[in-house]
């Protein structure tokens, strides 16, 4: 029996559901590729991205990015200014792995769009520490990569996707070799494999701790390289463009604000790929880029989307605590900073600050076990003992093995007086990765048509109820794979009534009010957005109960609602536009997500663990689904921009 509760403007729902298939039709497009080609070849022939050293050599590899990369958006833009609207066979929202590899394939059957909200680095997958899953080793196997990815997801993962990302991951890691990325090789000339939490084997392909940096600078390369793939740097995606085909909701592409113009500009696409990344930010301490506020999934969740499992939200067991560091920070970070899994892999070991080693008591797979008891037993200690972090120690290990494989850790730590080759890491829990979003089919199709995912915003049953280790780099690989032959017979059977465009409102930035009226606002905002973090960690943190949950859900209710009153009240309308303003909306949508799905899952499994249902129950062993409904009460952060009324 399906568990319903309304949910602003969707219905949730604890059981499996089917997912239509893919097809849609489509009407003209524009096809001025041509002049964009010329100007790029010779861009990538002046100054190409080919001569990078390999990064995780290179200090100087982000400088160098932002500054090749402004310029190839100069010329981009350049092609491209024909107004305000602009017509791609390929929209792809996001640069990191999933978005990219994406853009790459589909790119060699039409003109692809990369909307990136930042610069193109600046993504979860380039502060991606410590490797991807893949069996590459004779003594390894997909069956056990399987088991431990099922076992650390408390067996709520989908086992047919688990198979197929597991079975499909060793040729996709060696489709990035090929592309050019550089990864550690051992003494023997083989690739090094890495340890690390939940896994049986070592199977994590790794360059030293930057292994995402590398994977997107590879990725970047090549996009630099193709003639099809235009950039769009610090362009937020506002809203996606649906209409109603019969029952069907059709997506058709995505209304932009860009960030340094205040401009909005309007991408009209056949086929559609989110790969917008998480929503850490919902927390006041995530190791998430600043661009994670969950924009797509709530996007999606606006635009009619099934949404899934957002209770699962990951909390990585060691970020570095800057409180206990030696020398302390001038001011806070933008985002935590991470000690990958892999320290822990090597053989690191946790302490708390009388240096007892406590996680032997907690589980017998000690520092080694999955994340989330890692996380909830750290969180233990801290609140038993009453101290605001703990110690993970790996000096016990020989120096040069140290700075050989984290080299990043050993600096980060180094330029606040902590030697970690010879003194203990503070760590502390800190969000990380959400196992839930989008809900997603084995081709990374959704129940909007023409609107893909992969990535961290998808759900594809992989992760279940908690992310194994250094899979999510995985899955973005493979699924951004396998989403591009549906796109393209999508791309190709494609049509959509251009006159519909018009029926649209266009959202707008309320420049002619003056800097004080968006001081106001923006000032306002930053202070909800701070409440906001707060009631999530201390009501829907790493341990829960019905009663904490429910107070969040109020008081996140009254929190938006005050905040919405105050925006109109100065004289905000509903089709105006800001970026704090836009991405407070998109984490209030989420917020209520995360909320709603926790309350409905009345027992503890995986990511999830609530004082008063502490235990697995195998009737609850399904999914939660956020269904869209018809809204009978919701606010202006759940209704797509451009159906506002105006």
């Amino acid at each position: 029996m399906a568990i319903c509760i309304p949910v602003g403007s969707c219905k949730l729902f604890c059981r499996a559901v089917d997912l239509k298939g893919q097809g849609c039709r489509r009407a003209q497009w524009d096809a001025s590729v041509a002049f964009k080609r010329c100007l790029q070849d010779e861009f990538s022939r002046s100054c190409g991205l080919s001569k990078f050293s390999h990064v995780h050599k290179s200090k100087a590899y982000q400088p160098i990015i932002c500054e090749k990369w402004r310029t190839l958006a100069a010329v981009t833009s350049a092609c491209l200014s024909d107004g305000s609207t602009k017509y791609f066979d390929f929209v792809v929202i996001g640069s990191g792995v999933a978005g990219l590899r994406y853009a790459l394939e589909v790119a060699k059957h039409g003109s692809v769009a990369v909307i990136t909200k930042a610069e193109p680095h600046e993504s979860n997958t380039n502060y991606a520490q410590g490797g991807v899953s893949a069996v590459l080793c004779p003594s390894d196997s997909v069956e056990s990569h399987v088991q431990d990815t099922i076992v650390a997801g408390a067996h709520l993962c989908d086992e047919e996707t688990v198979r197929v990302v597991c079975t499909e991951g060793p040729d996709r890691i060696k489709e990035l070799i090929a592309m050019g990325a550089s990864f550690d090789h051992g003494e023997d000339g083989n690739l090094h494999l890495a340890r690390e939490g939940g896994h049986s084997h070592r199977r994590i392909v790794h360059a030293a701790d930057m292994t995402g940096r590398e994977i997107e600078r590879a990725l970047l390369e090549a996009v630099v390289r193709d003639p099809n793939i235009f950039v769009f740097e610090h362009h937020f995606a506002i809203d996606l463009l649906t209409s109603e085909d019969g029952s069907d909701i059709v997506c058709v592409g995505v209304d932009t604000l860009n960030a340094e113009t205040l401009e909005v500009t309007r991408f009209i696409s056949k086929v559609t790929l989110l790969a917008s990344g998480g929503a850490g930010h919902m927390y006041p301490s995530t190791t998430n880029p600043p661009v994670a506020t969950g924009d797509g999934i709530a996007m999606s969740h606006r635009a009619q989307a099934v949404i899934s499992n957002m209770e699962f939200v990951q909390f990585h067991p060691t970020a570095l605590a800057d409180e206990g560091l030696p020398v302390r920070l001038e001011k806070p970070r933008d985002n935590a900073f991470l000690i990958t899994e892999a320290v822990r892999g090597d053989g690191g070991i946790l302490y708390n600050l009388s240096m007892e080693r406590f996680m032997p008591s907690y589980d017998e797979r000690a520092e080694l076990a999955p994340r989330d008891v890692v996380a909830r037993s750290i969180d233990d200690q801290l609140k038993k003992r009453n101290e605001k972090y703990v110690l993970l120690d790996i000096s016990h290990k020989p120096r040069e093995s140290i700075l050989s494989h984290f080299p990043n850790i050993a600096a980060e730590c180094l330029k606040h007086g902590l030697d970690i080759t010879c003194q203990p890491i503070p760590v502390v829990p800190a969000a990380h990765y959400i196992c839930g979003g989008v809900r997603a089919g084995l081709q990374g199709e959704t129940n909007v048509r023409g609107l893909y995912v992969a990535g961290e915003v998808a759900c594809t049953g992989l992760h279940g109820a908690n992310r194994l280790a250094s899979n999510s780099l995985l899955e973005a690989l493979v699924f951004a794979r396998r989403a591009v032959e549906p796109s393209v017979d999508h791309m190709k059977s494609s049509s959509l009534d251009s006159g519909a465009l018009n029926r649209w409102a266009r959202p707008f930035v309320p420049v002619s009010l003056g800097n004080d009226f968006m001081s106001r606002i923006i000032s306002m905002t930053k202070d909800v957005r701070k409440q906001l973090q707060l009631i999530m960690w201390k009501y829907v943190g790493i341990v829960r109960s019905t009663t904490r949950l429910e107070t969040a859900e109020r008081k996140i209710s009254e929190l938006e609602a005050t905040w919405e009153e105050y925006l109109f009240h100065q004289g905000w309308e509903p089709t105006m536009v800001g970026l704090e303003v836009c991405e407070m909306r998109n984490l209030f949508c989420c917020a209520k997500l995360v909320v709603s799905s926790a309350l409905a899952r009345q027992e503890s499994r995986g990511l999830h663990y609530t004082i008063d249902f502490p235990h697995l129950e195998e009737s609850k062993r399904l999914p939660t689904i956020i269904f869209p409904c018809s809204p009978t009460k919701s606010t202006w952060s759940s209704r797509q921009l451009h159906w506002q009324p105006v």
